[in-house]
């Protein structure tokens, strides 16, 4: 989610406006009550997520309509559980933390795990996330990924053991004890949209139902490409404390917490839940074991991205760190995915379109 990190359907292909949004997708059904421009390919048919018919020319569907900005303080829903499991890997035993939201035990939906950002950061950004177990009835599971905040640190492993296996391994864990491996879908912000894609492509899961991309990337250069470019609209100051990066903690995180304000979450002041997360890492007494790895260097996952079996939905801000460009491989690659841009919004549309957010994250997994 820093500056220099990430926070850090095969139907037919249909690209609209909703609400103020721009929705590409594969088949998903388009917002029912908002009248659109339809242009589409002569000799096509609209189809929902279900279609048979798994390869049509693309369509554009186009509709501008306003909509007000909700607002983003909408009080959290309260965990029904709350603790931490055994990890065990390579002959260690570790801590992961986890929030359960909703009834896992007597669920009529699959449950979904959010998947936090960084790689180095913790769950409580995504707190808004829990919403979905009160409007749409679905269980939700947050965790702060080993090595952060409230998990297990280890602050002595050497950059190598932090891989993307390893937190892989960490989220099977988390299934298995939970017991809902058979059924569920996945939200990834930001890193956590690598490590879910990652995760569908490498071990293709068989009970994963659903995969939303929230403001994440598609290979570690586009992702470098669009700080580059977002940090020359910053001041002098901004850049040059950026640039330093955490050689001056206090400079880096002075600047970040600027370029956040325009690029990251635009609510003022910054939620709560937002400033936790961060300063787990940059902090001062803040860890950035995790978030300094070099997991993610040359990353890319662009050619592999036919191997995503299960329908996609991909979201990003107009004004995002996640750019179009860093997202538009998603769409391109995957067979059956849906593209909405929130256009009020940057990195964080869960807190700054909060009500929209859910509600079309809500009706995705109702698919």
């Amino acid at each position: 989610m820093a500056a220099s990190k990430c926070m850090a359907l095969s139907s037919r292909r249909i690209s609209s406006r909703l609400h103020g949004s721009i929705s590409r997708s594969l088949g998903p059904r388009h917002h029912p009550v908002i009248p659109a421009i339809v242009r589409s390919r002569p000799g096509t048919s609209i189809s929902v997520l279900h279609s048979v018919n798994l390869r049509a020319e693309p369509r554009v569907y186009t509709s501008r309509t306003s909509v007000s900005r909700p607002l983003s303080t909408m009080a959290t829903t309260k965990p029904s559980a709350e603790g931490t499991i055994d990890f065990p890997y390579n002959g260690e035993t570790f801590q992961t933390y986890y929030k359960v939201f909703g009834d896992l035990n007597n669920r009529t939906r699959s449950p979904l795990i959010a998947l936090h950002g960084g790689p180095g950061l913790s769950h409580d950004y995504l707190l808004p996330i829990s919403d979905l177990a009160t409007t749409a009835n679905i269980p939700v599971i947050l965790y702060d990924q080993i090595g952060n905040a409230r998990s297990t640190h280890l602050k002595d492993k050497p950059p190598t053991f932090w891989t993307v296996d390893l937190f892989i391994d960490e989220l099977v864990n988390l299934l298995n004890h939970f017991n809902i491996s058979d059924s569920f879908d996945l939200l990834g912000h930001s890193w956590g949209g690598i490590l879910g894609s990652e995760f569908e492509v490498r071990r293709q899961p068989a009970g994963l139902k659903h995969l939303i991309l929230s403001d994440s990337l598609a290979a570690s250069a586009l992702w470098n490409k669009s700080n580059m470019e977002l940090m020359q609209s910053m001041p002098k100051e901004v850049q040059e404390g950026l640039g330093a990066g955490m050689k001056d903690p206090a400079k880096f995180w002075a600047a970040l917490q600027e370029f956040h304000k325009v690029y990251g979450c635009t609510v003022k002041p910054f939620p709560q839940e937002y400033l936790d997360s961060m300063l787990w890492v940059f902090g001062p007494n803040g860890d950035p074991t995790v978030a300094g790895a070099p997991i993610l260097k040359d990353w890319t996952i662009i050619d592999r991205l036919n191997l995503v079996r299960v329908p996609a939905f991909v979201i990003n801000g107009r004004k995002d760190i996640a750019q179009d460009f860093v997202v538009k491989p998603f769409f391109d690659g995957i067979k059956k995915v849906k593209w909405v841009t929130f256009e009020n919004s940057s990195h964080t549309p869960f807190f700054e379109e909060r009500e929209k957010y859910m509600k079309l994250v809500g009706d995705f997994l109702a698919l």
